[in-house]
């Protein structure tokens, strides 16, 4: 650990980052336990520690705990499918249906509603897209996929009663693609910004491109090279100790209760299917070890996962004609892991692009994303710095102020800064 001050950060004010979130969320029942790291100028400047990583064992939080990441999987994929892109087995400009065929004929949704019936295939209309969908609507959920908890369309619906990216889907990624081949889109590519199962629909073509199954592909390229020794699709036995309960608000309020359990939670066992969206679990180490990764440019301790021009990709917004997400979401009220302004999207990632609709400190070009159990991490290249966060609360609704809140007292514990004025 090195002295905050010499990393341009006052050991004070970091201090008062840890008492207000711990009496905020924790003191107040919001937060079962939290894990927070910050890393600057090449050496981790500080971490924190508050409550209990299983309330039933009264077990406290600890540094090495697992966590359920949900969508921090994400840029994981991410950055699988962008080492691809480098060896020239895809393009993001691609036409999707160019490595998966039987999309070819992929419509959007006109009429009609999903049969009552389980055994029934959904009866819903669609006429022909606007253009064919490329790789990159995939990277920026633009794609026309969705998700089937947003419970606002018929083409959700379809997605809810056929199980899409279920984790234990028999058949895995291979039947995941070929159910979605029998379904029409939410709408045309390039239209609008949805949250959806695009990124596990990359997983599959990383599987599909690399012969490994996704899984290995991460595992042997990623994971084992970055020394990210707790991160994969389930957590093991003999790791089980060190697993993190999960838990969700009290319906009508008044504090959490339990969701899953951790000695008994399903992610003991590995998953019919490795969701790239958001199957793993992990570590804040670990995590810290793909951020620093990608603070430095694609590289960390000599190994080269992505070249630099690459890495600056993720600092852009890749939305069409450079719009930003609020201006682009299908519908009113849409789930995003974005909770303020200013956002575009880059390859699996919100980017902050106008600091000032933000109304939070922050720089353009810094990227970052968070997990469904109201985990976090940003990646803020003109500070030299990176922020992960840590914790196993699912559905809450300080999921987004948390994350606010972290950023503004980050940033206010800085007595120096790098960005140009």
């Amino acid at each position: 650990m090195s002295k905050p001050e010499a990393a341009g950060f006052s050991s004070a004010r970091l201090a008062r980052l840890d008492q207000v979130m711990k009496a905020r969320y924790v003191d107040s029942g919001q937060l079962p336990g939290m894990l927070t790291q910050v890393w600057r100028k090449g050496a981790l400047v500080h971490t924190a520690m508050a409550g209990l990583m299983d309330i039933e064992r009264n077990k406290p939080m600890r540094e090495d705990a697992i966590f359920r990441i949900y969508s921090m999987t994400k840029p994981i994929t991410s950055v699988a499918l962008m080492m691809l892109v480098e060896e020239g087995k895809i393009g993001l400009d691609d036409d999707v249906q160019m490595h998966i065929p039987s999309w070819k004929k992929l419509g959007v949704y006109a009429t009609g509603m999903p049969s009552l019936l389980s055994s029934e295939p959904p009866s819903l209309l669609a006429t022909p897209v606007k253009r064919p969908m490329k790789v990159v609507d995939l990277v920026t959920h633009t794609s026309g996929l969705t998700y089937g908890f947003m419970m606002r369309t018929m083409v959700d619906a379809a997605y809810r009663k056929k199980k899409i990216a279920d984790f234990q889907t028999p058949g895995g990624l291979d039947a995941m693609i070929e159910e979605l081949s029998k379904l029409p889109l939410d709408f045309s590519p390039g239209d609008y910004w949805n949250y959806s199962i695009s990124i596990d629909v990359m997983g599959y073509l990383v599987q599909k491109l690399s012969g490994q199954t996704f899984g290995e592909f991460l595992r042997t390229r990623l994971f084992e090279p970055l020394g990210m020794k707790d991160t994969a699709f389930h957590c093991p036995h003999d790791k089980i100790e060190r697993f993190s309960s999960c838990y969700q608000p009290k319906p009508g309020g008044g504090g959490i209760t339990l969701q899953d359990d951790a000695q008994k939670s399903t992610y003991a066992e590995p998953p019919k299917l490795e969701s790239g969206g958001g199957g793993l679990v992990s570590t804040i180490h670990d995590y810290m070890r793909f951020c620093r990764m990608m603070l430095n440019k694609g590289s960390l301790d000599g190994v080269q996962y992505l070249s630099p021009k690459t890495v600056e990709m993720f600092s852009m917004n890749l939305l069409p004609d450079g719009k930003l997400m609020n201006e682009m979401v299908a519908g009113p009220g849409l789930f995003s892991e974005a909770g303020y302004g200013g956002v575009g999207f880059s390859i699996g990632c919100g980017v902050n692009m106008e600091v000032s609709k933000s109304r939070l400190p922050g720089s353009v070009g810094e990227y970052f994303w968070g997990g469904a159990a109201a985990t976090a991490f940003w990646i803020d290249p003109k500070e030299d710095l990176t922020v992960v966060f840590m914790t196993q609360v699912i559905g809450s609704e300080a999921r987004l102020t948390l994350r606010r809140d972290l950023r503004t007292l980050v940033y206010a514990a800085m007595t120096e800064s790098f960005a140009p004025h």
